[in-house]
């Protein structure tokens, strides 16, 4: 079967770096873990969607234009 690739711990501290207001924040262990698996989700949802979106187009391949069909889906713009 497929194995999902797993997201570094690096990438993973590097997002949530994005949010903190106090740059002496820091991640432990188990919440990198956490985030990772939820990166994790993200990914392979937006990569369900997009090749059910490509079906739905009759398409053979999935490309960016699916992917970019779906993301408004799985994200919320909070601006």
């Amino acid at each position: 079967g497929f194995e999902p690739r797993r997201h570094r711990p690096e990438t993973v501290d590097r997002l949530l770096r994005l949010h903190f207001r106090d740059g002496r924040t820091r991640v432990n262990g188990d919440a990198q873990l956490l985030m990772a698996e939820m990166l994790n989700v993200f990914v392979r949802e937006a990569a369900a969607r997009a090749a059910r979106q490509a079906q739905a187009e009759d398409l053979e391949k999935v490309d960016l234009e699916q992917v970019e069909k779906v993301l408004p889906q799985l994200v919320r713009n909070r601006a």
